[in-house]
Parts: C-alpha cells; structure tokens; sequence
C-alpha cells in the first residue's frame, strides 16, 4: 500500500478514544493527557509510514499496546523515589544523599504548618533566614559565620561575584575543572566579572607560582578541590595552609571551593578526604555541597570570615540563590545528628560508605534467601567493588557484597522489567549479568524488591 494511504487509512482520534481500554486511560490519566497521548502515538506511526518503517496500516491492538506504552513510559518518567541498587552511594542521576529519618520528619513538618522562617518569635518581628542555620554550621566548624544557597556551583558563583568583580582571581592550572553540566571553573571566573589567572602547570603549582602571579589588580586565590578526578604521579599543589600565609601577607581573600562537604574524618575507613574543619583554619571562605558526603539535602554551603559572609549577604545574586524552608529544615535536622554524637550510624550516606563487608554479606545472603524462598527467581552471592559517587573520593574502589539474579530472560529484558516495575529499581549491570548492590540498597527495601520480583512473569 502506497504511504499516501496509509496514511489516510490511520484511525482517528475519536476512535482510539473508543478503544476497550480508554475508560481506564481516561480515568486514571485525565481527558487532556490521554488525547496528549494518542496525539503523540498517532504523529510517530505517521513517521513511520513515511519513512517505509510499517507496510500496511497498523490494526488497533498495535495502538492499544503503544499507548500503554506511552503511559507506561510516563509513569517512569515522573519524580518518584526509586531503588539504587547500582552500588554509587552518592549518584547524581539517582538523587546523590538519601537523608536521614530526622531530615524527613522535619521536611514533613515545616510544610504541614507555618514556619518561622524569617520571623523572630523573641524579638516579635521580622528575622533574619540564615541566622539559625548559620549557628548551627557555625558550632559545627568552627567557621565565624555562614550562609546557604541552593547549590555548590550557586555558593561558588556568589563568592566569585562578590568579592572578585573586575579582579583578577588566580588560580592553578590544575584545578580548572569541570564539574557535572558543563560547570567549568574558568568560564565561571569569568562570567561572574572576575578575570582568570592562570598559574602553575596541570601537574605542578608552587607557592612561588601564586606569588609571582600577585599584582595590584588581583582580587584573591581561589583553591578548586579536584574532588571528581585525581592526578598520580609527578604531581605537587600548595594546599590551603601553604597558601594562608601568602594571602594574608597580601590582604588578599584566600577561598575554597570544597566541594564534597566531608565534616567527619574517614580516613581509618581508608577513605581520605580533606574535612570542612580542615580547610577552614587556613581558608577565609570555604565552600561545600550539602547532598555529598554531608549526608543532606542539595544545598550550597559558604563558611569563613563574618566579614566576608556579610558581603556575600548584600550581593543582589543571593536574593535568586536563597534557599526555601525545606531545605534549611533538612540541612538543620542533619548537622544536628553531627552535633548529637554517632553521625556514621545515623546518615545513610555515612553509613553506607563506612558498612564492613562482613556486615554487606549478611545482608546479601537475608537478600538472597528472601528472593528465592518468595520469588521465581534464583540468586547468587558474590563479592566486588563500587564507586563512592557525585564527585566524591574518584580513586576510592570500595569493596562490597552483590545478588546477582537468575532467570529464563535476557539482561536487557531483565533490567527493563526492573526500571518499568511499580516500585522502579535500578540495577547494576555486569558481565552480562543483573546485580543487586548491597551498599546501597537498604535493608528497609527488601520488600519492594521481593514486590517487584513477583510482577515480572517469565
């Protein structure tokens, strides 16, 4: 049949309104998105047509298995928690930091009534947003003071804007990174008004390099941690406290952007990460992330000189930066597991990344015997390594426990079912095989995972 009648032969809205399953549709989706549904299935099959894909018109049980297709589709692609069983503690496209039950209970709160957000209940009027949350991170590291905006690449921006406009901001080749979404460090420096400085080569800087660089337009130093890669080798970069005595001997703001936002030291876990606490006792400002190795919500944390804190505070940038009263609920509840004592315990994410292997096989085995004692499915136990994750600790190869399934359907078949499941799960794949990474997926969603075993047929 020639694609002009083909096309002309294709049914029309109306009648795949009336298709036995569109009562369903409708009510479960809506008038509007259904036809929005149908309009879409209906414009693809006429591509199809035209480019010879399909020879004949297709009947209506291809456009009934579409639609569900599309719905199905939709269903997955909305904002919904997922299970994270590829072994990143800390992914980017699966959310980074699951948050502790006292961060929840506090979300929870603070959108159930009216906030205090920026009323201060002592003094009867108007109160300052930060001033809370400020203390608290203030206790924590001791920084003199601090502010929250909504993201790191944000915490980053509003210092270069504020403190180096029209300056010239020196910085070691080394250190001119890119981070996830094409943020990269230089075209920041400049997009904010300030004028790079390159110094050093990509695997050596010197102190001397930052010193030779100084004139009287230079605005400050700023320090990248390359928290998302690492060099080996013939390499050599100042750290903070080599570079305090320069700046200051200049008067010169010394910043540093963190990244990670580790406030506990790990490295008995192997894991060796400079802390905020660190970094600050040589940096004026430091900068870090709060839904990385902090363990909370996505937030931009800026910590140092009040002075300085006080200028970024009269920047007009911050105004669009600000953060809302979930978040600084969230962040709030989570220091303060730090400041109650056990934090490794009580945040997911730190709990995750120090759990012994002795510890992640326990739980794979419970796993492994669930599954085949509940589902059609058979499993394996089987040692490996995983990555930590969100630009964190890039040289870490953490060794961890999997469950690998068993059953008559290829990888391909086998993951899509998982993704398309009623409580989505994300798994690792391997070698051709299917695996269940312990350390990231809790003891709490083994039930879900039994769930979604039981809906996959084969």
């Amino acid at each position: 049949m020639e694609p002009k009648q083909q096309l002309k032969n294709l049914p029309a809205m109306n009648d795949l309104l009336h298709l036995d399953k569109a009562a369903v549709w409708e009510q479960a989706l809506g008038s509007t998105t259904l036809k929005r549904i149908i309009n879409h299935v209906l414009a693809a099959t006429r591509q199809k047509i035209i480019r010879g894909q399909l020879q004949q018109v297709p009947d209506l049980a291809y456009f009934t298995a579409q639609i569900d297709q599309q719905i199905a589709d939709n269903r997955v692609r909305a904002l919904q928690p997922v299970i994270n069983a590829t072994g990143v503690i800390l992914h980017t496209n699966l959310g980074r930091a699951k948050l502790a039950p006292e961060a929840q209970q506090a979300l929870l709160a603070v959108n159930q009534h009216a906030t205090n957000l920026e009323y201060d209940i002592p003094q009867e009027q108007r109160g300052d947003r930060y001033r809370a949350i400020s203390q608290v991170i203030s206790d924590l590291t001791g920084a003199e003071d601090a502010l929250v905006v909504n993201n790191n690449a944000a915490a980053v921006m509003l210092v270069l804007s504020t403190l180096f406009q029209n300056k010239e901001v020196i910085i070691s080749r080394g250190q001119m990174v890119e981070i996830g979404g094409s943020f990269r460090i230089p075209e920041i420096i400049t997009a904010t008004g300030g004028i790079l400085k390159e110094v050093g080569t990509t695997n050596k800087t010197h102190v001397k390099d930052y010193q030779q660089a100084i004139n009287e337009n230079t605005g400050g130093i700023l320090l990248v941690h390359t928290s998302n890669y690492k060099l080996i080798g013939f390499t050599e970069t100042p750290a903070a406290k080599n570079l305090a005595q320069l700046a200051k001997q200049h008067q010169l703001p010394l910043v540093n952007d963190l990244g990670s936002g580790l406030l506990v030291d790990l490295s008995a876990y192997g894991l060796a990460e400079p802390t905020v606490m660190q970094e600050l006792k040589a940096s004026d400002l430091v900068m870090f992330s709060g839904d990385k190795l902090l363990g909370g919500p996505q937030a931009g944390i800026i910590a140092g000189k009040r002075k300085l804190i006080q200028q970024l505070k009269h920047n007009q940038l911050l105004r669009a930066l600000r953060v809302d009263k979930a978040t600084l609920a969230a962040l709030t509840a989570t220091l303060k597991l730090y400041q109650q004592g056990n934090p490794l315990e009580k945040i997911p994410v730190l709990r995750a990344l120090t759990a012994s292997q002795a510890d992640l096989s326990q739980k794979a085995q419970q796993l492994k015997a669930q599954i085949e004692a509940k589902t059609a499915f058979t499993a394996t136990v089987q040692s490996g390594t995983t990555a930590v994750g969100g630009g964190s600790l890039p040289d870490v190869a953490l060794p961890t426990m999997l469950v690998g399934l068993q059953a008559p359907l290829s990888t391909a078949a086998l993951t899509r079912a998982l993704n398309y499941a009623p409580f989505p799960l994300i798994p690792r794949v391997n070698h051709d095989q299917v695996l269940l990474d312990m350390r990231t997926v809790a003891t709490a969603e083994f039930d879900s995972v039994i769930d979604n075993l039981q809906q996959i047929k084969f």
